[in-house]
């Protein structure tokens, strides 16, 4: 017969301290207060349809078609109904504020950072040996092997192997330095000479490259990049605050 287990307050923050998880928690928290906070003192506002709304979407996000699934989640995750309204109203209200600080600077970013935008379609094999990738580079150029030949035989993980080392489409901050400047100066299709970098020697077959376009994609992604950036800033300026205080307590 099983013994039941009591699991304390106490308990999950001794277990969230032990397995070093407060700087990352408190990161967390830093950022939610500096949103809702950001987000009141710019006077934001939420209408009870909006809220039902981005309520709607999260259940669909996390697959909560009906009320028993939702009620099953907030038990799993030991949540009550407030805490769910409190979980949409926070990622609704970061959209929001998001919006209010950057909206109007999409534009000018995408213009002065187009550049950063291109995407590449490319398949890739990363080898160990830089004589094997310069002999196999070389095999390709000659016909003697195709690329398709050689990812199926020198890729190792199963999924990467079938689709014979696709990457899908990247840009510029997806790839090492060293990567990014030998792919981005490709002429495609062209299949570039190795690149050595810390995770071995890279045999690249660039497919395409694609011009930026800025569509209601590119804009969100740029939206929340410019979002993050600033809410990072936000959080290192509080962080330092905190430090400031502790050491004044201590002192």
């Amino acid at each position: 017969m099983s013994k039941s287990i009591t699991i304390t307050s106490e308990d999950i923050l001794d277990q969230v301290r032990l397995t070093c998880k407060i700087p990352e928690l408190t990161e967390a928290i830093i950022s939610r207060k500096i949103i809702e906070n950001t987000a009141i003192e710019v006077g934001i506002e939420i209408e009870s349809e909006e809220l039902q709304k981005a309520a709607d979407k999260f259940r669909l996000v996390y697959q909560l078609h009906s009320a028993e699934d939702t009620w099953g989640w907030l038990e799993k995750h030991n949540l009550s109904l407030d805490d769910f309204e409190h979980i949409v109203y926070t990622t609704f209200i970061s959209g929001k504020l998001a919006s209010h600080l950057f909206a109007d600077k999409v534009e000018p970013w995408f213009f002065e950072h187009q550049l950063d935008y291109v995407g590449v379609i490319m398949y890739e094999v990363i080898l160990d040996d830089e004589d094997l990738a310069i002999e196999l580079f070389y095999a390709i150029q000659e016909g003697e092997m195709s690329f398709y030949d050689i990812a199926h035989k020198y890729i190792e993980d199963t999924e990467l192997r079938r689709q014979g080392g696709y990457r899908g489409i990247l840009r510029r901050k997806d790839l090492k330095p060293e990567v990014s400047t030998a792919v981005f100066a490709a002429k495609p299709p062209q299949l570039i000479k190795p690149v050595l970098t810390s995770k071995g020697v890279h045999l690249i077959f660039v497919e395409e490259l694609i011009q930026p376009n800025l569509d209601e994609k590119l804009r969100a992604i740029i939206l929340s990049d410019l979002f993050a950036e600033w809410l990072k800033q936000q959080v290192q300026e509080h962080k330092i605050v905190m430090n400031l205080n502790l050491d004044k307590q201590v002192a």
